[in-house]
C-alpha cells in the first residue's frame, strides 16, 4: 500500500504576517498613482531570472550600429567649429586639420570592429580593459567611461541649446537653461526604459544627421571641386611662411590643440 506524504495545513489557516514582520503592504493610492506613472514612464521592471531577457534588450545589427554610432557623431556636431576656432588666424590650417581628424575617426572605427570581433558577446572599455590588461585597467576605464558620460552629455546639451536658440532672438534666451534642463530629464527617461526603446527613438534623428551631413560634404566638395589646385598652392605657401617664423613643432601644437 503506498504511503502517502502527510499533508501540510490549509492555506487559509496560516495567519498573514503584518507588514512589519514581511507582510504584504497595503499601498496608498497616491503610492499606487506613483508607481504607475513610474511605470509608464521608464516601463515595467525585468525580472533577471526570464530566460528570454537577452532576446528582448539585444539589438539588430542596424539598431546596434545607430548606438555604438551616436556617441561619436554627436561630438562631430561642435567638434569641429571649435577645433576651427582654436586655429585662430591660421586658416590655412583647416585642411590638415579635417585630415587628421577623419584619421581619427578611421583609427576608431578599427579598433571598435577588432572590440567587436574579439568580444562578439559585448564588452565595453571596463570589461576589455579587466580582461586583457587586469583588474586595476579595467577600474581605471570604468571611472574614465563615467567622466567621459557626465562630459559627454553635458556638453551635447550645451551645443543642442546654443545651435536652437541661436535662431531666435534675445527674448527666449532665457528659456534656454529650462529647456537644456528638460533635454537632460528626457534623455534621463528615455535611457531608464531601455538600450533597445532609446535607439528605437534616436534612429530616425541619427539618419537625417548622417544623410544631412554626407549630401553637404558631397555637395561642397562637388561645387568647389575646381579651386582645389588653388588651395594646395595656398596651404603650401602659408604653411612654408609658418614655418619659416615659428617652425615645426608649434605648428604641430597648433594642430593638437583641441
Amino acid at each position: 500500500m503506498a504511503e502517502h506524504p502527510p499533508e501540510g495545513p490549509d492555506p487559509s489557516s496560516i495567519p498573514e504576517l503584518p507588514p512589519d514582520q514581511g507582510g504584504p503592504v497595503e499601498l496608498s493610492r497616491t503610492s499606487r498613482i506613483f508607481r504607475r506613472a513610474f511605470e509608464i514612464a521608464v516601463g515595467p521592471a525585468r525580472r533577471v531570472t526570464d530566460p528570454h531577457l537577452y532576446q528582448k534588450i539585444s539589438l539588430a545589427a542596424f539598431l546596434a550600429w545607430v548606438g555604438l554610432g551616436a556617441d561619436g557623431l554627436s561630438s562631430s556636431a561642435y567638434g569641429p567649429e571649435a577645433a576651427f576656432h582654436a586655429l585662430g588666424e591660421n586658416t590655412f590650417l583647416a585642411i590638415p586639420l579635417a585630415i587628421l581628424t577623419a584619421f581619427t575617426v578611421v583609427v576608431i572605427a578599427t579598433s571598435y570592429m577588432r572590440i567587436i570581433e574579439r568580444f562578439p558577446a559585448g564588452g565595453g572599455g571596463y570589461v576589455v580593459a579587466t580582461k586583457l590588461l587586469g583588474p586595476i585597467a579595467g577600474l581605471v576605464s570604468g571611472t574614465a567611461l563615467l567622466v567621459d558620460y557626465v562630459l559627454t552629455i553635458a556638453i551635447s546639451l550645451a551645443s543642442c541649446s546654443e545651435s536652437v536658440f541661436s535662431l531666435f532672438g534675445p527674448e527666449l534666451q532665457p528659456l534656454r537653461m529650462t529647456f537644456t534642463f528638460m533635454l537632460l530629464v528626457s534623455l534621463t527617461l528615455l535611457n531608464l526604459r531601455g538600450v533597445r526603446e532609446s535607439v528605437a527613438v534616436i534612429s530616425p534623428i541619427f539618419l537625417i544627421f548622417v544623410l544631412s551631413h554626407v549630401s553637404t560634404i558631397v555637395a561642397g566638395i562637388a561645387l568647389n571641386f575646381g579651386q582645389v589646385p588653388m588651395e594646395v598652392n595656398h596651404l603650401r605657401e602659408q604653411s612654408s611662411l609658418a614655418v619659416h617664423a615659428t617652425g615645426w613643432i608649434p605648428l604641430i601644437m597648433l594642430l593638437f590643440r583641441r
